[in-house]
């Protein structure tokens, strides 16, 4: 189990990471970036730390997934999973103009509802070994 929710992370953050990369080659996107603001958001250093925390939160779920015992591990994945999950549907999925990107928000939500699956029906011969 701590394996397949590790790999879950790795697969929504590989997810999201491609989305970012496509991003790149959208009309006039180079040209927000050289300005110093995307899809009207300053990238400034606030927004910067913002980010970098967001991204980090699920470098680390890597991690804790093979580490944590069973109840923290089984509850920091159902929280974290769920809290992206929200962040996509409200924040990035309704804005997004661009098919691919909806896909890629519509896949990196199958594997957050993986998560959240997985880590809340953790078979019980697995709890007492995880601990």
């Amino acid at each position: 189990m701590r394996i397949l929710l590790s790999s879950l992370w790795v697969a929504r953050m590989l997810t999201g990471f491609v989305g970012d990369v496509l991003k790149f080659y959208e009309p006039g996107m180079i040209e927000q970036i050289l300005v110093g603001e995307v899809d009207s958001m300053p990238l400034n250093q606030g927004f910067r730390l913002a980010a970098a925390i967001i991204f980090a939160l699920p470098v680390f779920m890597v991690y804790l997934s093979l580490t944590l015992p069973y109840k923290a591990n089984r509850w920091a994945n159902i929280i974290l999973a769920i809290l992206f999950f929200g962040l996509n549907l409200i924040g990035e999925l309704p804005t997004y103009e661009y098919a691919y990107r909806t896909f890629l928000v519509i896949v990196e939500m199958v594997f957050l509802a993986l998560i959240v699956w997985h880590a809340w029906k953790w078979p019980k011969k697995d709890r007492v070994l995880a601990s």
